[in-house]
């Protein structure tokens, strides 16, 4: 089978990885900016009342976050919203794309849980079921789980019982890697389709969202399996247990890849959707105000409250932690 097709199936299939729910953070297999602090959803509901300011969002706009996994981060935005401009909870429309039952049902029970009737939330599986006038879209984490296949040299890859064979022609594929300039490494699948289902959804909206990665390819395999904070290289080099069994790891543990952002770029530019910015994660969150939010926390504490507070949104922007390593990237349509 096609790699892509055998990523799909170890992340989405009947019994994949991302089917049922998992748990991320300590107990998990990964950490995200998410499980990290809450600041990071404060400092995007900070961002989304500024653009209701700016008049660019109505006040009945849709905020959708797609790939909500828990609802912990929109669970944050909503906190955060409600602290800096409450009447909003009253009029925005909450949104979550989530393919997966038995993640919807977690999700509207967390949501539930924390705000009843506070707020309006809905759940479609896919943003095609999605028509709107105005909205914000963000996502964290989304594109590195699109499926990819592997080029090299010239081939791209097929998997027969869990072994990668590189022996197929594939010209779509080549011509993604001869546009990025890549000889080997991954070509993701989906980001053209993705776009456009966004740009057909809503009349005006911003997207926003967070990975690891950078705008250039990167120039060789960036493909590994993470599982109980533990990274293991999808092909190993000669020095290292060269008898890892990949069938041990299918289906229950995550499989990620380094995002190229020029790819996402296109697909968005190609459907009509303005490039705004790429920033690395610190720069994006100290300009949308993360750090005025940890004043506000600082005058309205204790002491030993806000120190804590104060090393977790330092995962977030350190370039030793997310800060660098994690960037951002903002489109709009208008």
């Amino acid at each position: 089978m096609k790699f892509s097709e055998y990523m799909s199936e170890w992340l989405y299939g009947a019994d994949g990885y991302y089917a049922t729910y998992k748990d991320i953070g300590k107990g998990g297999d990964f950490y995200t900016a998410v499980s990290s602090s809450k600041f990071f959803g404060g400092t995007i509901a900070k961002h989304i009342i500024s653009l209701v300011d700016d008049g660019f969002l109505s006040k009945g706009a849709t905020i959708c976050e797609i790939g909500t996994h828990h609802g912990y981060f929109l669970a944050d935005m909503i906190e955060f919203i409600y602290t800096l401009k409450p009447e909003l909870l009253k009029t925005f429309k909450f949104v979550i794309i989530e393919k997966f039952d038995d993640l919807q049902k977690f999700q509207k029970n967390y949501l539930n849980e924390s705000f009843g009737d506070a707020i309006s939330l809905t759940h479609y599986k896919s943003l095609s079921e999605l028509k709107c006038d105005n909205a914000f879209f963000i996502a964290n984490e989304i594109f590195d789980a699109f499926p990819c296949e592997l080029y090299y040299k010239g081939k791209t890859a097929r998997v027969e019982a869990h072994n990668v064979e590189f022996d197929v022609d594939n010209e779509w594929v080549k011509s993604k890697a001869d546009k990025y300039n890549k000889d080997r490494g991954e070509i993701a699948i989906g980001y053209e389709a993705f776009a456009k289902e966004m740009a057909n959804s809503c009349k005006k909206f911003e997207f926003i969202s967070f990975d690891y990665g950078e705008m250039a390819a990167r120039p060789d395999f960036s493909l590994r399996i993470y599982t109980k904070h533990k990274v293991i290289p999808f092909f190993l080099t000669k020095n290292e247990d060269e008898n890892i069994k990949r069938e041990e790891f299918f289906a229950k543990s995550d499989i990620t890849y380094d995002v190229t952002f020029e790819h996402i770029k296109d697909a968005y530019n190609d459907a009509g959707v303005k490039f705004i910015e790429f920033k690395a994660q610190m720069v994006a969150l100290v300009n949308m105000g993360i750090l005025e939010l940890l004043e506000i926390l600082k005058e309205n504490v204790e002491e030993k409250i806000y120190k804590q507070e104060l090393e977790k949104v330092k995962i977030l922007i350190m370039p030793d932690y997310f800060g660098e390593r994690f960037k951002m990237i903002r489109f709009r349509k208008e």
